[in-house]
């Protein structure tokens, strides 16, 4: 097969990793890709935005399959418009994708097919939101509708926190992602990571994470896109999978079907573990990043298989094996992370750090003059498997010990609730 990954992030990085040891692979191409997935692929310049451009080199170089890794491009009806050219597609349509595309839209669907989530109010003008706030009072979440790269969300422990974050949506502070908010009821629980490969019809429950949000060691700062995860997430024991899948994952894909925008490609649940049992926080059409990261490493099957299935309706008859390690990854960020990263720092001692048995994809690298630099906010993920999670922090971090970028940061606790579990027995 020849496929085209599109994305250039950690996330593709470990997805051409995966796909690049299937037998099925022929040629693997990547636009824009990064210096990692390079080494795994041909790196081609396309416009992302210019689905024509892209049909284009599938139709001349004989693309088998697209895998689209980010969420602009599906939300922009990229699936639909290269199926129309009659190319084979892993991801959902423009229909399909407004569960990540509008949290207000997912909400909507929540409400109407009693899948469990908390309660909420949607706005387009700042003085019904307020008013909705002032009578909610805090804590309590406010939420740009639309994409916002992982930053559109604020967990606001005061009510002055939650109108500034309003205040904020409605100035601009996200472009037009903030011209509607979502006001949400504060849960109270354990976040996890729920993964589940669809094809419209079938979902296949594909493993599970924790990923740690905020910027700064125990759980402290400005939120993020992530600065690591692990995986499984001990929280997700089979009785609450079973939950998941029976309470949330199952009505959204009826719901879906219903609603004629029947989901296909990677459904990722944000989920709040409560009192009351599993909650959804919101939707993700896409694999998490750096959740990714670590279901690869402990993804034993074939990647390009099951995407295949997943294209073809086929997933009735497919199952997912995993490693019985767990997997865990450090984000090394570019010091400005999560305001204006430093970009142009020298990179050094990857190999070293590889040597340590690490895995560590690219994600905000370039090449200048020869050397590896820093070419956004989280620029690298250092990536380990252990017998326990422990055992895996310990290998990421010995890598990271072996890595010369003075001018990079990290947290230094990833994996901690997971750990104090196992210290603890449990």
């Amino acid at each position: 097969m020849n496929v085209l990954l599109l994305g250039s992030g950690g996330r593709e990085h470990a997805l051409a990793w995966k796909m690049s040891a299937s037998p099925l692979l022929t040629r693997l191409y990547a636009s824009p890709g990064n210096p990692g997935i390079g080494r795994l692929a041909e790196l081609v310049k396309l416009d992302i935005s210019d689905h024509s451009a892209i049909a284009a080199f599938c139709q001349d170089k004989t693309i088998d399959l697209v895998v689209v890794g980010p969420e602009a491009p599906l939300v922009a009806g990229i699936a639909d418009d290269l199926r129309a050219w009659g190319i084979r597609v892993f991801g959902p349509s423009k229909a399909a994708a407004r569960l990540e595309g509008s949290k207000g839209f997912t909400k909507d669907l929540c409400a109407k097919f009693n899948i469990p989530t908390a309660a909420y109010g949607r706005f387009s003008d700042l003085a019904s939101a307020r008013a909705y706030v002032e009578q909610t009072g805090a804590p309590i979440v406010i939420k740009a509708d639309g994409l916002a790269a992982g930053k559109g969300v604020t967990i606001a422990m005061t009510l002055e926190e939650a109108l500034a974050a309003i205040e904020a949506c409605f100035d601009g502070a996200f472009g037009a992602a903030g011209a509607e908010v979502v006001v949400e009821e504060y849960l109270t629980g354990e976040e996890a990571s729920f993964f589940c490969l669809c094809d419209g019809a079938t979902a296949l429950p594909f493993g599970t994470a924790q990923d740690h949000k905020r910027v700064g060691d125990g759980d402290t700062g400005p939120n993020t896109g992530g600065m690591g995860a692990y995986s499984p997430a001990p929280v997700m024991t089979p009785e609450m999978t079973d939950r998941t899948m029976r309470e949330i994952i199952e009505p959204t894909m009826r719901g879906m079907a219903e609603l004629g925008a029947p989901f296909a490609g990677i459904l990722f649940a944000g989920l709040m573990i409560t009192d009351q049992g599993p909650k959804l926080i919101e939707y993700n059409t896409r694999f998490g990043d750096p959740e990714c990261q670590v279901l690869m490493m402990r993804l034993k099957d074939d990647l390009l298989v099951l995407l295949n299935a997943a294209v073809d309706g086929q997933l009735a008859h497919m199952s997912a094996r995993w490693s019985d390690e767990a997997a865990l990854t450090v984000v090394m960020a570019a010091r400005g992370y999560p305001g204006t990263p430093e970009k142009g720092s020298v990179i050094r001692g990857l190999d070293e750090a590889a040597s340590e048995g690490a895995e560590i994809f690219h994600a905000g690298t370039a090449i200048n003059g020869g050397a590896l630099v820093a070419n956004g906010g989280r620029v690298l993920n250092v990536t380990a498997l252990g017998a326990t999670v422990g055992e895996a922090q310990r290998r990421a971090y010995a890598a990271i010990d072996r890595i010369d970028w003075p001018q990079g940061f990290f947290r230094h606790d990833i994996g901690w609730r997971a750990v104090e579990r196992e210290k603890a027995g449990g």
